[in-house]
């Protein structure tokens, strides 16, 4: 029994050596096959600082896990940004961005729809005013029952008025014409013309032969009488103001446009104007004059527009909103809701390359719809975040990432055109206006070997190279696409 025992623990050692020695074979094989096949030193593990969720960047963790929000946490690495760190700015995996819902929009030019909206009243056009006076003295022996405020045509009368004085002159060139010389008789005609007398009157005493000394005043134009002052009566001096009408054809809109909106106005330009009084219903006119006078009390400017009044509907004291149209003129455009408003300044949260994100700070314009006029601190052309780039921003004022100023855009701009990016390619097809190339990887951009499309923005630049040949050529990556800067023939072909 004892012997058996013995054979087989000496069984069992022998198995369990051989184990061993064919584990660490094994081990050998695999590493020496790793060697041999790889060629290449497995490259340094990247550094973990700590891991966080994005979504709460402030809460740090030592190891991977869930944060306490419940999302799964990632790591912060201290080398993350690479070549890129050389640009101030935060770094955001695919992962994140997706769980963050970011949302990238591109600063285009377009035209700002018009939200500059005002209240105002209907007034008379004041320019359409006609003043009747007595051209001669006399007395009032009849008024026709008129009244300040009842709307007349043209040609309504007003008074008969009696003018002693024309009854005289009329009986002299009467007398005269009787005489039968044409050069008094035109002297004499000439006379009553000058005395005030209407032409009708003067051409009445010639087809009758007798005088007429009995005017009737009535109104040049049509409209609503403003001022009636002749009664039954009354003594007339020559120049006396009888009555005053205002036409009604056109009226005023006075509308009370805050100054802080008030800049882009300019007279001539439309506008649009709803009325209490018919609802439904839009009237269109033009702004004829903005007043030079600010009310100081509710500080707004007074904006006259010109309305055609069909049918006299048009009353004033009417109360009207109105929609005045904003510049033509196009405008650099961005989602409003990509704005960070800080109280002191606004901020916007550019999307770089890879991947990486910086807040930049902004002068802003008018505001319409979804879209905000943006004045400087952006380019045509740039990538902004409209949606969740308050979390990013939060992340980039704890890591200390300094916005960039206003006056950044432009020199970020020309740096980037400066920018070459230089690798080596073959011709495949060339116009006047593009190349394509079949290149080798860009690795300063992440680009691996492909065939694309460049710009040529100067036929100079492929002179004396044709398809087929094998060229080393720089490019740069404007808004409006990739594009050659410059191109040679690589040597030895």
């Amino acid at each position: 029994m004892s012997q058996v025992m013995i054979a087989r623990g000496w069984l069992f050692g022998a198995a369990a050596a051989l184990a061993l020695a064919a584990g660490g074979l094994g081990f050998a094989l695999a590493g020496f096959q790793g060697t041999k096949d790889g060629g290449a030193v497995k490259p340094a593990a990247r550094k973990i600082l700590y891991w966080y969720d994005p979504m709460i960047p402030a809460e740090h963790h030592e190891g991977p896990g869930l944060s306490s929000m419940g999302m799964q946490t990632i790591p912060r690495y201290a080398d993350e940004g690479g070549a890129s760190a050389q640009v101030p700015g935060i770094s955001v995996d695919a992962s994140a961005s997706q769980a963050l819902g970011l949302r990238i929009a591109t600063v285009q030019r377009g035209e700002l729809a018009s939200s500059l909206t005002a209240t105002g009243t209907i007034d008379f056009n004041q320019r359409d005013v006609a003043v009747v006076q007595a051209r001669a003295g006399g007395f009032v022996q009849r008024v026709y029952g008129r009244a300040p405020g009842d709307v007349v045509g043209a040609g309504a009368p007003l008074a008969d008025i009696l003018v002693p004085e024309w009854g005289g002159a009329q009986a002299e060139f009467l007398a005269v014409r009787r005489t039968g010389n044409a050069a008094l008789t035109q002297a004499a005609r000439q006379r009553l013309v000058l005395l005030g007398m209407p032409s009708g009157t003067i051409a009445s005493v010639e087809r009758t032969g007798r005088p007429h000394n009995v005017v009737t005043i009535s109104t040049p134009t049509g409209g609503v009488i403003k001022t009636l002052d002749v009664r039954t009566g009354m003594t007339m001096t020559a120049g006396q103001t009888l009555a005053e009408v205002n036409g009604l054809g056109t009226v005023w809109l006075n509308a009370a446009v805050p100054e802080a909106i008030a800049g882009p106005l300019k007279p001539g330009q439309s506008v649009q104007a709803t009325l209490a009084a018919f609802p439904g219903e839009t009237l269109s006119g033009r702004v004829s004059a903005i007043l030079p006078q600010t009310q100081a009390d509710s500080r707004t400017l007074t904006v006259r527009i010109e309305l055609p009044n069909r049918g006299g509907r048009l009353r004033p004291g009417m109360f009207a909103t109105v929609s005045l149209g904003g510049s033509t003129q196009p405008a650099l455009l961005v989602p409003s809701e990509a704005l960070i408003r800080t109280g002191k300044r606004t901020l916007i949260m550019l999307a770089l390359d890879k991947g990486r994100y910086r807040p930049a700070e902004v002068q802003t314009g008018r505001e319409a719809g979804d879209d905000t006029e943006i004045l400087a601190g952006l380019s045509e052309g740039e990538k902004i975040v409209a949606s969740g780039q308050f979390l990013i921003d939060s992340e980039a004022s704890l890591s200390g990432v300094k916005a960039r100023p206003i006056g950044g855009a432009a020199a970020a701009k020309s740096a980037s055109t400066a920018a070459l990016y230089e690798t080596v390619g073959k011709i495949e097809q060339i116009t006047a206006t593009s190349v394509t190339l079949s290149h080798e990887p860009v690795p300063a951009i992440g680009w691996p070997a492909m065939t694309m499309t460049f710009q040529l923005p100067d036929p100079k630049i492929a002179r004396g190279l044709k398809t087929g040949d094998r060229v080393r050529f720089g490019f740069d990556r404007p808004p409006t696409g990739p594009t050659v800067r410059r191109m040679t023939k690589v040597a030895g072909q």
